[in-house]
């Protein structure tokens, strides 16, 4: 990657940005997204895998009591219910639709509901012993609410998650045109994510709170933690685990955002990947302005600065993505999760500040250069 610095020419930069929007717009188009028919509740093929997923969002339904959300903002936090079948020949870090909506071949709704804040109180604290973690998932840029919850459906099955994740879905317009509305839709869901975080963090049969927040909704994460940093609940950040995929925040507007929010209990984690291309077209759109999400972990300032601010940095670009602009890797980290809990994260491998790579195999290291291995050596 270039130096943080370095600029192209003003010619250059909009030619680059205007030919790397072209070709997102043509992947995009090529690509069916799923609608909200798919919403309608449909019997599971045989040898299918149930996930139980809970809503808290930010959108507008298309009347009272249905749930089918659009892309309007909610002047207060919807809540709903989701079971989703996974087909039995599901490949880990897909979500496989059929045009047919072919339950054997395709992710289905199987079960919904609508909830009220209250019940959804209720069923977001894990069932039995108290002390279980809590997952929340936070979307990204150019998301319909379909994908979204397909999405973490995805991750929850991948990861065998036991209890039902948490999906924050935020009013994305769901369009590659709509990257200015979807960055005034996450600033207006900052105080709702914020509260629900509250909510979580101070019931005393939840155990940690595990939050993974993709792209501009890592910008909406972000965000909300230095809000309560501000706010003074050092009490809510205290019991949340933060991990950023591929965060599409200016370097720079990140550095005064954790200056604020300090270091967390646990070193809040950030996956980038140097070659994603979707974080390019980003940058050029942002007058050349780097994103965090393609830092390279081998460059001495990225260690030193993720020394310095008690942040890990994860290069996974060695992860198969599954679309075309090496934009989603981190959803295969989720089959990794099991072998990663069970070892590394049980000695906070996953929880230490530096620059590190995942190797092939699946395993932490030391990002090439290290400064956390020249100390090591005694150098």
């Amino acid at each position: 990657m270039a130096a943080w610095n370095d600029r192209p020419s003003p010619c250059a930069r909009i030619l680059h940005g205007l030919l790397a929007l072209a070709l997102s717009v043509l992947i995009a188009g090529c690509a069916a997204r799923p609608g909200p028919e798919l919403l309608q509740p449909t019997a599971a093929a045989p040898g299918s895998r149930l996930v139980d997923v809970l809503v808290a969002t930010t959108r507008g339904r298309v009347a009272p009591g249905v749930n089918v959300f659009t892309n309007d903002r909610s002047q207060t936090v919807n809540y709903a219910s989701f079971t989703v079948a996974v087909p039995p020949g599901h490949q880990p870090g897909q979500v496989e639709l059929s045009a047919t909506r072919d339950p054997s071949r395709s992710f289905t709704t199987v079960a919904q509901s609508v909830l009220t804040q209250q019940t959804f109180d209720r069923r977001a604290i894990p069932p039995g012993p108290a002390g279980q973690d809590v997952g929340v998932f936070v979307h990204g840029f150019n998301n319909n609410f379909q994908e979204a919850l397909f999405r973490l459906a995805q991750i929850a099955a991948d990861a065998n998650l036991r209890q039902a994740p948490i999906l924050f879905a935020w009013p994305s317009q769901g369009s590659v045109l709509g990257y200015l509305a979807d960055r005034d839709a996450v600033t207006f869901s900052r105080d709702h994510l914020a509260r629900l975080l509250i909510s979580l963090t101070t019931n005393r049969r939840v155990g940690r709170v595990r939050v993974v927040a993709h792209s501009m909704g890592a910008w909406l994460l972000v965000e909300t933690l230095r809000q309560l940093k501000i706010a003074g609940r050092n009490d809510v950040l205290n019991r949340l685990n933060v991990l950023l995929a591929a965060p599409d925040i200016d370097i720079d507007v990140f550095l005064q955002q954790v200056s604020v929010i300090g270091a967390l209990q646990r070193p809040m984690t950030i996956l980038v990947s140097s070659d994603d291309r979707a974080l390019a077209v980003s940058a050029r759109l942002s007058g050349a302005r780097e994103r965090i999400g393609r830092l390279d972990v081998s460059d001495p300032r990225v260690q030193e600065a993720a020394l310095k601010a008690r942040i890990q940095i994860v290069d996974i670009s060695k992860l198969t993505p599954s679309d075309r602009l090496g934009h989603d890797r981190y959803t295969a980290l989720a089959a990794l999760y099991p072998r990663l809990n069970s070892t590394q994260m049980a000695g906070d491998g996953l929880h230490r500040a530096g620059a590190f790579v995942l190797d092939t195999a699946g395993a932490i290291v030391a990002a090439p250069f290290s400064l956390i291995g020249r100390a090591q050596a005694g150098q």
